[in-house]
């Protein structure tokens, strides 16, 4: 049984929310006041919270629909990360002249560190695929649902092959319970209303 619905949560809802990245890291201290760190996972899962972004009673009744179809915890589906949801110019591989599948990614880049993130959700109709910097406009397409680029002829040897795109984050709501206060007629507010980042 699929576990992911490929269905955007309502884009005027998700851009009132908050979050971002989370790591999971075990620190223990020593008698001396010193410190050992590890590093459990080696790329983050972001967390939100989308309760500040309902604040009309369509995008509650929206939200309560949403929430129903997912069956809270136990479906997956797409959010649209408002501070971080577009890429351009990102390099994606280097042609060889046999390989002609390249996967989406982001890399981020602080002082001599880089980390690359996997981009598995792009979104349709924003895609463009370059090879040396020239658009290709054939013989290329994107999986919206893997981030996979596939080639029907192999890029030539020492081609970079780049990518300007805007991706959805994968999330599910980490809670199977939605809980509203009526505050006055026609009037509900939301303390809670957790996501988090699924692996796909």
């Amino acid at each position: 049984m699929p576990t992911f619905h490929e269905t955007q949560l309502p884009t005027d809802i998700s851009y009132g929310s908050s979050g971002g990245p989370e790591f999971s890291t075990d620190v223990v201290i020593t008698h001396s006041g010193a410190e050992q760190r590890n590093a459990n996972w080696t790329q983050a899962r972001a967390v939100y919270n989308v309760a500040h972004g309902v604040k009309t009673q369509s995008q509650l009744d929206a939200l309560i629909a949403f929430f129903r179809a997912r069956k809270g915890r136990a479906y997956g589906f797409r959010f649209k990360d408002w501070s971080d949801f577009s890429v351009t110019a990102q390099a994606i591989g280097t042609g060889d002249g046999v390989l002609t599948q390249f996967q989406l990614v982001e890399t981020y880049t602080s002082g001599s560190e880089t980390v690359s993130r996997t981009i598995t959700k792009p979104v349709s109709g924003t895609i463009t695929i370059y090879v040396d910097a020239v658009e290709q406009v054939s013989g290329v397409s994107t999986s919206t649902t893997t981030g996979m680029v596939t080639f029907t002829s192999a890029p030539a040897n020492a081609t970079a092959i780049t990518a300007d795109f805007e991706f959805d984050t994968p999330v599910r709501f980490d809670t199977d319970r939605l809980s509203a206060s009526l505050d006055s007629y026609g009037v509900n507010s939301w303390t809670d209303i957790p996501l988090v980042e699924v692996r796909v």
